[in-house]
């Protein structure tokens, strides 16, 4: 049976592939299933299961107007040597819960994991949609997304990418991971602004009818890659099932035994994507929501009033520098009953006014989620104490998510085994997270810093750092906010 998606604001539907494509609904509204599909195989099936053959049983429930044929070359063609281990996404004991490594792709962060696929996606949709123009992703990153996007759309046929990113605003080694992109098709663009501001421009120049038609003149049309882009969305839910299974088949769980699943949020999506598994079927206990000190998230699940007026702090852990987190929308709108109407009149309030509460009813529908917060000091103390205790060195999102577990199991007494996002290679974040380690290596440069992580952790330097190490800056645009459309279209030729 085919499985449609609708509008978070409106009764506008898509199939799958339309909805991928459009990446967001006309309305501005985000694509959700109509109904959360079960999984169709017993949790024991998948404990032998290859990640490749994981995700297929989980796409397929989503993906219904994907042959089995379309959806299993895209994952093969996502799911290969691009990723530095056998296994996809390892999982890794220490200091009394599960890391859930998802940082084995091309760029070395979790985006990979539905960024490798989300071309692969895209462009099957198009010849599924006989759509003619080319496509053209627009993104806004708060660092990883931007980099992802760009090393899964670099050269694939018919598309283009413009990647914006705040200036100033992501790690070094983020930045020269993006700004040292090749691809006749790609384009980087530094804004003189945050990500938020980078994120709803983005949104205007999508909104914005008249560019819209100029583009579908000269044979071009936009599309989102984005955590908005269900085609994002779905795979992800696939490492939660492969995560659960890969523990059940080494033993560490009992079949039917529920987890907790903890995940460094900023955008909503990968702790979405779990709160998906677990309406699928997967037995998870607690999703338990880490911030930074941008805890915009946490004060949410603690009052159920939503308000994004407030300082934009940059912190050591950028990904999660965020105040309005897009996909919250779709959790909004499942406990809203799967209103639109009351869900578009709460997202006009934080256009409006920046803030919007929810009713009491909506807050009881939140009883499975558990939100907290790490400061930058915590963040830090936890890397630290880590890597004293087992040597395993963790990134600066991963420990915010470390920190807020402990936080849980203070609060709650909750032994119930865990399994957290591990989000970034703490090669990402050399300097923050060797700073947290110890404060003399701040006098180090940002590659001795990248080897001198490599020695003390026993870890290889990913083939992602060591390719941008002497790679030339081929993009060095920067313009203010109000400029973005402009970029945009002469990027293109318009």
């Amino acid at each position: 049976m085919e499985l449609m998606y609708k509008s978070t604001r409106s009764n506008e539907t898509a199939t799958a592939s339309e909805a991928i494509l459009k990446g967001l609904a006309s309305d501005g509204g985000l694509f959700v299933p109509v109904t959360l599909p079960k999984l169709s195989v017993d949790i024991d099936e998948l404990k032998g299961m290859s990640y490749q053959e994981v995700a297929y049983l989980v796409m397929k429930e989503f993906l219904t107007d994907f042959t089995e044929e379309e959806l299993k070359s895209c994952i093969a063609k996502a799911y290969d040597s691009k990723f530095d281990t056998e296994e996809i996404a390892p999982i890794v004991k220490a200091d009394g819960a599960y890391y859930l490594e998802l940082f084995h792709g091309a760029t070395i962060a979790f985006k990979d994991m539905a960024l490798s696929i989300l071309p692969h996606l895209l462009t099957t949709s198009a010849k599924k949609n006989n759509v003619k123009n080319e496509i053209v992703i627009l993104t806004a990153t708060s660092g990883d997304t931007g980099k992802a996007a760009l090393a899964g759309f670099a050269d694939v046929e018919n598309t283009r990418i413009v990647v914006f990113y705040p200036k100033g605003g992501v790690s070094p080694i983020q930045e020269k991971q993006m700004v040292t992109q090749k691809g006749a098709n790609t384009h980087v663009v530094g804004i003189k602004g945050n990500f938020d501001q980078a994120q709803s421009g983005v949104k205007a120049i999508f909104g914005n009818k008249e560019l819209e038609k100029e583009l579908d003149a000269a044979g071009f049309q936009f599309s989102s890659a984005n955590s908005i882009n269900i085609g994002r969305l779905v795979p992800q839910v696939v490492y939660y099932v492969y995560s659960y299974a890969k523990l059940l088949a080494e033993g560490e769980i009992e079949k039917g035994e529920k987890i907790n699943v903890v995940v460094p949020t900023g955008n909503f999506g990968n702790i979405l994507a779990a709160y998906y598994a677990k309406n699928m079927g997967l037995p998870i206990a607690k999703l338990i929501c880490a911030s930074n000190d941008n805890k915009v998230l946490y004060d949410f699940f603690e009052t159920g009033s939503y308000d994004k007026n407030r300082e934009f702090i940059l912190t050591t852990s950028p990904s999660m520098d965020i105040l309005i987190s897009s996909n919250l929308e779709r959790l909004i709108y499942k406990i809203a009953g799967c209103d639109d109407v009351k869900n578009k009149e709460l997202m006009t309030a934080l256009v409006t006014e920046g803030k919007y509460e929810i009713t009491e009813d909506m807050k009881a529908e939140l009883k499975d989620f558990y939100g907290n917060y790490a400061t930058e000091a915590e963040t830090a103390d936890i890397i630290k104490a880590i890597y004293g205790d087992t040597g395993y060195i963790i990134d600066t999102h991963t420990a915010v998510a470390a920190k807020v577990y402990k936080k849980y199991k203070e609060a709650t007494k909750d032994e119930t085994k865990s399994v957290i996002a591990s989000t970034a290679s703490p090669f990402k974040f050399t300097r923050s997270v060797m700073n947290a380690i110890d404060p003399k290596y701040d006098a180090m440069g940002d590659f001795e810093l990248v080897d001198e992580l490599s020695k003390i952790g026993n870890v290889a330097v990913p083939n992602a750092i060591e390719e941008i190490r002497t790679a030339p800056v081929l993009h060095d645009t920067v313009v203010e906010v109000d400029e973005m459309t402009d970029a945009v279209k002469k990027f293109l030729g318009l």
